[in-house]
């Protein structure tokens, strides 16, 4: 960057769309330097000095209200920077609504909310709309300010709301170069009135500047202040071992059309509940590749709870506690898969051996900087095994891949190929049961109480008129404890395998998963791939939320499905709260090259028609490929947890939730999957699953007696707007119970 670029500081309200409006800084003010902090990262006397180093300011949008000093921080005394330190500001949704009301407007709520909703906007076409047409933008908001006839601030633009009536949606200060809009600029959706107003700002405040005779301090070669974006150097400051380059993968391929995964599973202990066992299955298009780990007595096994300094190591019934020093749990797995890195090997065959396990939903808190209200610890926040040997299917070839990162792990291979061979053409019949496994009089299912779950919808609809949130994604927990004789199937099996089997039937999904990494056992039939990233060099980053379901029934079809899921304000909406906040955790990485590539599609799945929006990003010009290795696994710890499963903005929708929820979600809400130590990936996201704790093992390890029941528990839930409807949020939260319940040989009633 050039020392003569313009500097802009961008002020960040804790939102999660900054990085999208960094992006259009860039787009707008070519080859500008952007520099970002917290709202409430420096006192004005702190930051008053530093401006010198600044050409413009750019207030982002945020949570909260501007009349609260906790939600808005220094951005109002901005507004009262004295001649000798004043520069351009331009303000975004809460920016605008500071501006305001420093300077004599009112504050109000609107009749009805704008989250996520695209509206007209009318301009005179001069100003900062100068040159600029038609203007169809995106508002987020819940408050708006009214200008009064005469004073400091003058209306520039408005949108003609059948709700509400005219709203204000750009202004400027009559005397001050301080410029602002409501709608969103930096949107996806948002088309006209978005770099070109961003660009007529720069030009204003640049002659502004010239007529002061404002020029920027040349002392410093860079600013004193802030974090810069985009990153162009490895986020890392620790040291790290070198990539390997000498790690081999041996393989052998065999075609097996007939052999099902799930024997394949069983041929590595899957029936076995004392041992660990991971399958990551493509159950049902569009997936098509499933991973089968074998794992033997002394496979290494990774546990880490979110707040302590360090991890577990466990091999067999060997345990060892590794301090995590200067790291975090991910800086930490980043050092060993260096170790464990592949260059070259089948480029075909997505997994060569890796990391295969989960994250939990709390383990994004601590990039977030919200304090974990743990009581007791229970399952792991990261629980992964390393996986040397595996066998990777491929469900439209019958192609098996069976493969190793052992040296001279050859017998063994051929040995598997051979047994598997067999294995194809006996005829022997499956000795598990396929039948639903019943549960005992004894067992108990508790779901969720109505009366209390519409409580919180409404209590989470408070939250979104008053400006704290434009999405919230309300979950509850369904439990079901069955007594310990009764949940075993046949003798020395494990019933949970089981149970996912006649899951993987009921319910067939592209990102099912099981998992039994002691003291957790998942079992998934996830139809969200949350990210998937390719091998280096030069990997793509791929995340697709999805917003928007609808089973599939008689008279359902495609057409149908694209107009209660694309045609419906509603669920587009939803989606696209989430995708500008997902491009906003890519834009945070990986800089300026993130593009939506799919926005709001209808995919057809099994059982249910999904709307489904892309977004992709690579990795900024300027870094060495030396960091391409581990940029995929950055992006994955930058996006948790899953924004699909908070709402927006991520930061205070979470704090949120933790109030409006009975307590951890674990498990559920986080992210399964793997990294292959070729540096790819491909992580899921927690949901239409069920899991337990196997609290028999580990209360007999320490020594306190053994429980009479294990439970498993269930996630579900939905994401709340303000269009949301109290019962209708309910009757979705109980329809995708449903779909795991069945494993269990229940189906809840819709009025539970």
């Amino acid at each position: 960057m050039s020392p003569d670029a313009p500097r802009i500081l961008l002020v960040d309200s804790y939102d999660s769309f900054t990085h999208n409006l960094a992006a259009l800084c860039r787009r707008s003010i070519p080859n500008c330097q952007i520099r970002i902090i917290k709202n409430d990262e420096l006192s004005i006397e702190e930051l008053r000095p530093c401006l010198k180093d600044f050409e413009a300011i750019i207030v982002g949008p945020g949570p909260g209200s501007p009349d609260n000093a906790s939600d808005i921080g220094v951005v109002r005394d901005l507004w009262h920077l004295d001649d000798d330190h004043l520069l351009p500001i331009f303000g975004v949704c809460l920016g605008l609504q500071s501006l305001g009301i420093e300077f004599g407007t009112t504050l109000g709520r609107l009749s009805t909310v704008k989250h996520g909703l695209v509206s007209q906007i009318h301009h005179p076409g001069t100003d900062i709309f100068e040159g600029v047409g038609e203007v169809n933008a995106v508002r987020y908001h819940s408050l708006h300010i009214t200008v009064p006839p005469t004073g400091d601030i003058q209306q520039l633009a408005w949108a003609e709301d059948a709700e509400n009536g005219r709203v204000v949606m750009a202004v400027k200060h009559t005397s001050k170069p301080f410029w602002a809009v409501q709608y969103h600029p930096e949107s996806v959706c948002t088309q006209g009135g978005g770099w070109e107003v961003l660009r007529n700002f720069w030009t204003l405040g640049s002659q502004w500047s010239q007529t002061r005779r404002h020029t920027r301090s040349t002392i410093a070669d860079t600013p004193s202040i802030g974090i810069p974006w985009p990153h162009t150097a490895s986020p890392h400051s620790f040291s790290r071992p070198t990539l390997a380059s000498t790690n081999k993968v041996l393989s052998t391929k065999v075609n097996l059309p007939q052999l099902s995964v799930t024997k394949i599973s069983e041929y590595f202990g899957a029936a076995d509940e004392a041992s660990n066992c991971v399958l990551l299955d493509s159950a049902a298009n569009p997936g098509r590749y499933s991973i089968i780990g074998s794992l033997p007595g002394d496979a290494m096994q990774v546990t880490h709870y979110v707040g302590d300094a360090f991890l577990t190591i466990i091999r067999g019934k060997d345990k060892t506690i590794e301090s995590l020093d200067a790291l975090d749990i991910w800086q930490w797995l980043s050092n060993y898969m260096r170790t464990r890195q592949v260059e070259h090997h089948n480029s075909s065959v997505p997994f060569w051996g890796g990391f295969v396990g989960f994250f939990s939903y709390e383990i994004g808190y601590p990039a977030l900087h919200i304090p974990l209200q743990r009581k007791e610890k229970k399952h792991p926040d990261a629980n992964l095994t390393f996986v040397e040997r595996s066998v990777v299917v491929d469900n439209q070839t019958g192609d098996v891949h069976i493969q190793s990162l052992i040296p001279g792990d050859d017998t063994w291979i051929a040995q598997v190929a051979e047994d598997l061979t067999n294995l194809s053409q006996s005829r022997a019949p499956n000795a598990r049961r396929s039948s639903v496994l019943s549960l005992s009089p004894l067992s108990s299912v508790v779901l969720p109480e109505k009366q209390r779950y519409i409580s919180r919808i409404k209590q989470a609809k408070e939250h979104l008129y008053s400006g704290d949130s434009y999405e919230l994604c309300l979950t509850a927990q369904t439990r079901i404890s069955i007594p310990y004789n009764q949940s075993r199937g046949t003798p020395g099996t494990s019933t949970s395998w089981e149970r996912y089997q006649q899951l993987r039937k009921s319910n067939p999904a592209p990102y099912s998963a099981y998992i039994r990494l002691h003291p957790s056992t998942l079992m998934s039939s996830s139809p969200e791939r949350f990210l998937s990233f390719s091998r280096p060099p030069n990997p793509m980053c791929q995340l697709r939320p999805i917003k928007g379901t609808v089973r599939k029934g008689p008279g359902i079809t495609r057409a149908v499905a694209e107009q209660l899921l694309a045609g419906s304000p509603k669920e587009v909406a939803e989606n696209l709260m989430i995708v500008d906040l997902i491009r906003h955790d890519l834009h945070g990485v990986l800089g300026e090259n993130v593009k939506t590539a799919k926005f709001c599609g209808v995919e057809e799945y099994e059982t249910v028609w999904q709307l489904v929006s892309v977004i992709e990003g690579r990795q900024e010009k300027g870094t060495s490929k030396h960091d391409d290795f581990d940029l995929g696994w950055n992006v994955l710890k930058s996006s948790l947890p899953p924004g699909s499963m908070t709402g927006a903005p991520k930061k205070r929708s979470v704090e949120i939730l933790q109030n409006l929820e009975d307590g951890e979600r674990g498990v559920y809400s986080g992210v399964f999957g793997y990294w292959c130590v070729s540096g790819g990936g491909d992580w899921s996201v927690t949901i239409r699953s069920c899991f337990k704790l196997d609290q028999q093992n580990s209360q007999k390890a320490s020594g306190v007696s053994r429980p009479e029941h294990e439970e498993w528990v269930i996630g579900a839930g939905g994401a709340i707007t303000a269009l949301s409807d109290p019962e209708a949020e309910w009757d979705e939260m109980i329809l995708k119970l449903q779909s795991v319940l069945k494993s269990f040989g229940i189906t809840p009633p819709m009025s539970a």
